[in-house]
């Protein structure tokens, strides 16, 4: 466990700022970028400015920064040298090709799931060149991606690895009336419908999910677990919901992904 003694508050702030933008927040002003990363206005633009200075943001005239491509560094180091991004690639590669489909395997996006994470992070995706349109244009399929947790196939079924005592504590953290986005009108986002969601998603030991993220877009999750049986990730498939019928992920796909993540355990 590391001391709060031993850390640099100010390498804290600037990363809480850089955290601060999201594709809903692409560009913050020192305002702004205060509320988000919890910090006072002084501090905030203190910190814009060295990041703008350091390259990893660019600013204009009115005041406002946005992150410059500089950013990407530490994603691509992650990609390259991460052990687990580099274990899943060739089954999500065997499963595109096999169905012609987008896999993507994801995890809590923070280190450990708990009542203050409210998304995963797609840490791998499948190679697949020829997909249709809507699949392609789904949101948040890219490399690094934060979808929720509670609209994702992927975020369902971690959140079902979870104790009962745990995931109620998420549930009281998150799903309070109000608290959760709807990104359609199919979004769950009441503590009783999540639940029973998740319920499902545990004793199926997978998690499908419709239009709760996207209109049009349906997903299927399992979870990785290693040789012990502790579940590391998510598994899952995206498709268009014009394009490919629910008992066609049931019955074709989802065995396909069992065999992979069976034969990922003993790796993981």
């Amino acid at each position: 466990m590391i001391s709060a003694k031993d850390t640099i508050d100010g390498a804290a702030k600037a990363l809480r700022l850089l955290e601060a933008f999201s594709p809903e927040r692409q560009r913050l002003n020192a305002t702004l970028a205060a509320e988000r990363a919890q910090l006072s206005r002084a501090a905030a633009r203190r910190h814009l400015l060295t990041l703008a200075h350091l390259g990893y943001l660019e600013s204009d005239a009115d005041g406002y920064y946005w992150l410059t491509p500089r950013v990407l560094r530490f994603a691509g180091i992650y990609l390259a040298s991460a052990r687990l991004p580099r274990l899943v690639q060739p089954a999500l590669n065997r499963l595109a090709l096999q169905t012609g489909l987008t896999f993507s395997v994801a995890v809590a996006a923070d280190e450990a799931l708990g009542a203050q994470t409210s998304a995963v992070a797609i840490i791998a995706r499948s190679a697949q060149p020829a997909l249709d349109r809507a699949t392609a244009m789904a949101h948040g399929l890219h490399l690094g991606a934060r979808p929720a947790l509670h609209t994702t196939s992927t975020g369902r079924i971690l959140l079902a690895q979870l104790s009962p005592a745990a995931l109620r504590l998420w549930l009281d953290a998150n799903a309070q009336p109000g608290a959760l986005a709807r990104m359609t009108a199919h979004t769950l986002t009441t503590a009783h419908s999540l639940r029973q969601a998740i319920s499902a998603a545990r004793t199926l030991d997978a998690a499908f999910v419709r239009e709760e993220n996207e209109l049009g877009v349906q997903a299927l999750a399992i979870p990785l677990r290693n040789a012990s049986g502790r579940c590391t990730a998510a598994l899952n498939v995206v498709a268009s919901t014009a394009a490919v019928e629910r008992e066609t992920l049931s019955n074709e796909v989802l065995p396909l992904m069992r065999a992979e993540a069976q034969s990922l355990a003993p790796l993981l």
